[in-house]
């Protein structure tokens, strides 16, 4: 069988005409935008010299791409995120371009390695998880797809944080991405736009005799656009993510730095610039609440400037704004944008409310990607009266009218209007987003089966009653290019011998990789392609944390942004119970396991933040323990971001995804890791269903109740005491944590997470999954032993993922919520 990539080989690449104009290129950047020598440049430069080079092309096929946007008047989409998590880009346009190889043979004549060069790139700091990711992704199948589509988001000057472990404590440092400068973005600086806070609402009547409002005083901050480019793959299809960074009005008050007053000299311009530093500040504190609503409504007005301007371009009556414009709000975040597209339409374009609500509603739809309270925004009506005042007005009045017709639809259920309210009644009055966001949209969706139907029929029911149809579902998706073609080169050549390259565009052509799973010889090369990318992983994890780990042993993997409902603790208490196994019979029939956690918590987030710690502190004991070594290796890979995805997954032999069912909305980790060839063990959860239905039940670890037993158990009273009582196994591992077996030095450590399962309820049900999971993991084990078997699986899993491609869920969108067609 000839495994040879016939578009993508390691093979040396002959010098070619373009590889010469590329070096010229390089040369030319090194020397002429960064002023050095292009005949001994460094890393550095040489990084920075092919990245010039390479916008360089993505610029003037962006420039073609908006004319014949321009030409064809297509109705173009609006893609509002408050994040992005787009990775490291020059390997992807490389890549998108076509030209990783000549890249490749240029680096190569000037003394460097593409791989190499590669790492000199810091992952943009522009998001933090799952919602930025998909972002990303629907960016790339949005391009790939010639979609006319743009983001529009906040330029993060530090992102989140830089996350390191300190005696196995997360410790928040400042994500500096921006350090040595960005080469891809394009800064507008001639095209700032003031955006408006505090203030006041005032009435007048126009020329007309109409009764006006206008929103005066107040302070402005300016918004200046940076556009970051997102081609499509192997055509000249570019698009952009338009992000915005705050800039002061006053840039430096000279009188008080005459008077020595040197920090308000600048003060103004610090707190005005605050807006886009840092990505989801803590809000525990006034200020942090203010803060973040002031970043959603930056991006949100700035963006809807731009959007308005490019319509007014060649549009001049808004009746028909509808059907040239198409707005997704990507969450909660950006649904402040309802009532400052009514702000604009009604202020500042004169519009009657009647005509301005219909092209509001029809413009808009919105995307839930949680059930989870914390996540559904609600927000002081008392900040938002004080920062965005004609806001709130427009707020109540929508408020208003809404509920009048409810009460006109509805009027034997009274309770029903304060279900549905906007305004949250209580002692602190407070706007509900999610609510003002599924009013003002004409289409909601999910993005799982079991999400959208958990919508329907619970968090939402009242909404559906009143909008039936409303609510729909887009199950997510992840683009085969970064997830699988870039990050594992070495199984995207094993595939393309086979089956051809179609895949790259076409993710349901690796349906045709199902019969491959009976052939031994491709059985052979599938393992020895993971087997490679394993070393390469133990290769990353020996540089970073100093960890040695064999290849040859199961990689468990579980890297997710931490939370007590994804359950990270229920994968370490079955680590635990390994441990103390193999210590009970050294001889056990155990398979040789690498377990390797990795994510982030929120820095507020104390009981996420002490479950690293006791992951840190279980290593440290198994890791030091003679009885266990080469039968069971645990680690916590520090500052998970999109590049070390990049490794850590076309490494993974079983992914963990393992949320309490009905807590997960989608997950897209299980995606990419199944792409890749890991069998996953995990509940009837999110995606995870949609997955097992694709790939089949035999080859999906399944444990653990399903969302319907969750709430009927909880209904029933759960007594997360009685499976402590009955289970010798999960008694001992809890003894074990809660006596200080693992922090001898401090033994009351990790008695709040004892206490959080047996005293507090135990909420996301650990210890009713406990047994089920570790029944499945005795499975995987099994499986594991044989890998002729385990290798059969893992070719199916991967056959049958066309489904979960981003280019499917986007065009699912253009079909049933946007409404737009593909450029031509």
């Amino acid at each position: 069988m000839d495994v040879n990539d016939p578009i993508r080989s390691d093979r040396p690449v002959p010098a070619t005409r373009e590889t010469d104009s590329l070096k010229n290129d390089v040369r030319r950047h090194i020397r002429f935008t960064l002023g050095n020598d292009p005949h001994k440049p460094d890393k550095y430069s040489c990084f920075m010299g092919l990245a010039y080079s390479v916008r360089d092309r993505l610029i003037d096929r962006w420039l073609k791409t908006q004319r014949a946007l321009y030409d064809t008047l297509a109705k173009r989409v609006y893609f509002l995120s408050l994040e992005f998590l787009p990775g490291r880009f020059l390997k992807n346009y490389l890549i998108s371009l076509e030209m990783e190889e000549e890249a490749r043979r240029t680096m190569q004549e000037m003394g460097f390695d593409l791989d190499e060069l590669e790492e000199q790139e810091w992952d943009a700091g522009l998001g933090n998880g799952g919602l930025g990711r998909l972002a990303s992704c629907f960016m790339d199948s949005m391009a790939c797809r010639n979609l006319p589509g743009y983001g529009y988001g906040i330029r993060y000057d530090y992102g989140i944080f830089h996350q390191v472990l300190d005696n196995g404590y997360q410790r928040e440092k400042c994500d500096n991405w921006l350090r040595s400068g960005n080469p891809w973005e394009i800064q507008r600086r001639a095209h700032l736009l003031p955006i408006r806070f505090y203030g006041r609402s005032e009435s007048y009547v126009d020329r007309a005799g109409r009764h006006r409002y206008r929103w005066v005083d107040g302070e402005v901050v300016m918004a200046m656009p940076c556009d970051i480019l997102i081609p499509g793959y192997g055509d000249d299809y570019v698009t952009n993510m338009r992000l915005w960074a705050a800039h002061s009005s006053r840039e430096f008050n000279l009188d008080h730095f005459n008077q020595g007053d040197y920090i308000g000299a600048v003060e103004a311009k610090v707190l005005s610039e605050n807006i886009s530093k840092v990505l989801y500040p803590s809000d525990e504190a006034a200020p942090g609440k203010e803060l973040r609503l002031k970043q959603q409504y930056f991006f949100v007005a700035a963006s809807l400037h731009d959007i308005l301007r490019r319509y007014k371009k060649q549009n001049r009556s808004f009746t028909d704004f509808p059907n040239s414009v198409a707005v997704q709000l990507n969450d909660t975040h950006p649904s402040i944008a309802i009532p400052e597209l009514m702000r604009l339409l009604l202020d500042e374009e004169g519009l009657d409310w009647a005509e301005a609500w219909t092209i509001a509603e029809n413009t808009f739809a919105y995307t839930n990607h949680t059930v989870l309270p914390e996540a559904l925004e609600a927000w002081p009506v008392d900040l938002i009266g004080r920062l965005l005042p004609r806001h709130l007005e427009i707020i109540y009045e929508i408020n208003h009218r809404f509920l009048e017709s409810v009460r006109k639809r509805l009027p034997d259920d009274p309770e029903l209007p304060a279900r549905l309210s906007l305004i949250q009644e209580g002692a602190a009055r407070q706007v509900r987003m999610a609510h003002l966001a599924i009013v003002g949209s004409h289409a909601v969706n999910g993005v799982a089966d079991l999400h959208t139907r958990i919508l329907r029929n619970g968090l939402f029911r009242d909404f559906d009653r009143i909008f039936a149809g409303r609510i729909q579902n887009v199950t997510n998706g992840i683009t085969p290019r970064r997830w699988l073609y870039q990050a594992n080169p070495s199984l995207a050549r094993l595939i393309t011998a086979v089956i051809g390259p179609e895949w790259i565009c076409d993710l349901d052509q690796l349906l045709k990789l199902a019969p491959y799973a009976d052939d031994p010889e491709f059985r052979a090369a599938w393992l020895e392609t993971k087997r490679e990318n394993k070393k390469r992983l133990a290769r990353y994890i020996l540089r970073k944390i100093g960890l040695g780990v064999n290849p040859n042993t199961l990689f468990d993997v579980h890297v997710k942004r931490l939370h007590e409902y994804k359950r990270q603790l229920l994968n370490l208490l079955h680590v635990i119970t390994l441990y103390n196994r193999l210590k009970a019979d050294p001889a056990a029939a155990v398979v040789p396991r690498t377990v390797l956690f990795a994510g982030k918590a929120a820095p507020a987030y104390h009981q996420a933040k002490r479950i690293i710690k006791l992951i840190s502190c279980v290593a440290d004991t198994v890791n030091t323990d003679p009885d266990v070594q080469g039968r069971l290796r645990v680690l916590f890979l520090p500052n998970y971001c999109v590049s070390q995805a990049e490794k850590i997954i076309p490494a993974a032999d079983l992914s963990e995804q393992i949320s309490t069912a009905g807590m997960e909305a989608s997950g897209t980790g299980n995606m990419k890791m199944a792409l890749n060839g890991a069998l996953t063990i995990g509940t009837l959860d999110g995606a995870n269903i949609e997955i097992m239905e694709a790939v089949g039940r035999d080859n999906f670890f399944i444990f653990g109740l399903t969302a319907e037993e969750v709430t009927a158990l909880r209904a029933g009273g759960y007594d997360p005491r009685q499976y402590y009582r009955n289970d010798a196994e999960l008694q001992r591992v809890l003894d074990m944590i809660g006596s200080g077996f693992f922090a001898p030095r401090e033994p009351q450590l990790f008695v709040p997470i004892v206490g959080a399962l047996l005293d507090q309820g135990d909420y996301y049900m650990l210890l009713a999954d406990y047994r089920s999971y570790v029944t499945a993991q005795e499975e995987v084990g099994r499986v594991f032993l044989n890998p002729d078997e385990w290798a059969r699986r893992s070719i199916l899993n991967t056959a049958h993922m066309g489904k979960f491609s981003s280019d499917r869920a986007v065009l699912e969108y253009a079909r049933a919520i946007w409404h737009v067609q593909p450029l031509p």
